[in-house]
């Protein structure tokens, strides 16, 4: 059994309070930012990101800064496939204490189940889960913080992550059976299946990677260590549990936005996801000084945005919406911005 060094002042240090995720997601973001020939500071202050912030593993970030950083980074230098080539070279002791609850498992299989299970301590208002579809394991990832519409970088570099932590045992020409993407296909789609040596789609209701059981079977991890292990899984665990929560705001966008997709949200709907009452939810938002149908339109004005931004069909955004009709979301959009989406987006060019 090879050992495994880990940096024990990760294990050792204070433990504070994980506001979005842990700061290791960001680890060598700075030197590789720069070689893509991207500006430090202007993308780190344009995603109010203090550097400082990125040289302790344990301390954390904003989901919300994290994933604009990104995006930011992406813009500023060019480089369209940030995300990816980002994840690509990203080596999973890097990922700090997710990275060696997968390393410190016994076999491979249990570390997609160990990763899979401590990420939502990592990593909070996402969808992470190893969904058992027979021959094959189906690893799903997908943000779901309602004020992060720009979300394609983080989705890419992640995919990358957990290719990694696969090819750390299976060699790097191993290929998954399949790997989907929930954002439209970009120009340099080919770079994708490049990069994972599979099928690509894109425009899917989740990010995911299609994982043969029979490729994980009697493979062991080099670096297992089932004290290290137990010790790092309950580091990771005590760094959830004193985490910030979102704001009931943001979770209610995110439930609205969510439900959209299946027409128009109801309060009773969204109170009942979030297991409150209606006038429970109500009064909340009240506190907050809105009420149900403004947060509605609200959420349906940034998505709207976002989906233009996209260069999303127009005829496509009345169902996204949650509209019964292209008329009425032609109606609303003009109500927000005094112009028609059409003319909007012509704007934007």
């Amino acid at each position: 059994m090879s050992q495994l060094l880990f940096p024990s002042a990760s294990l050792t240090a204070p433990l504070m309070s994980n506001v979005g995720v842990l700061s290791a997601a960001a680890s060598g973001l700075d030197s590789f930012i720069t070689g893509q020939g991207g500006d430090l500071d202007r993308i780190f202050g344009r995603a109010g990101i203090d550097p400082e912030q990125l040289r302790h593993p344990a301390l954390s970030l904003a989901l919300t800064n994290y994933c604009q950083v990104l995006e930011e980074a992406a813009r500023q230098s060019g480089c369209d496939n940030f995300g990816l080539r980002y994840g690509q070279q990203f080596q999973p002791q890097a990922l700090g204490l997710l990275g060696y609850v997968g390393l410190c498992s016994e076999t491979l299989e249990e570390a997609l189940k160990n990763f899979a299970a401590a990420f939502p301590y990592h990593q909070h208002s996402t969808l992470i889960r190893l969904v058992d579809c027979g021959e094959c394991y189906r690893f799903d990832y997908l943000v779901r913080h309602g004020a992060i519409l720009d979300r394609r970088q983080d989705a890419e570099l992640t995919m990358g992550m957990a290719l990694n932590l696969l090819r750390h045992v299976l060699g790097r020409d191993w290929a998954p059976r399949a790997v989907t993407f929930e954002h439209a296909r970009p120009e340099g789609w080919q770079e994708h299946v490049k990069a994972f040596g599979a099928q690509v789609q894109f425009e899917r209701t989740c990010n995911s990677l299609l994982v043969p059981k029979r490729d994980l079977q009697g493979q062991l991890m080099p670096e297992r260590d089932p004290t290290l292990l137990f010790l790092v899984q309950d580091v990771i665990r005590r760094l959830g549990e004193q985490s910030v929560r979102p704001s009931l705001v943001e979770e209610a966008g995110t439930q609205i936005r969510l439900a959209l997709a299946e027409g128009e949200p109801s309060l009773e709907l969204i109170a009942e996801r979030l297991e409150l009452t209606a006038a429970g939810l109500q009064r909340r938002l009240r506190e907050e000084g809105l009420s149900f149908s403004q947060l509605v339109e609200q959420t349906r004005r940034e998505l709207a945005l976002h989906y233009l931004r996209q260069r999303r069909p127009i005829s496509e955004l009345a169902a996204l919406l949650g509209y019964s009709e292209t008329s009425a979301f032609s109606r609303a959009f003009r109500r927000w911005f005094g112009v028609s989406p059409r003319q909007w987006r012509g704007d934007e060019r």
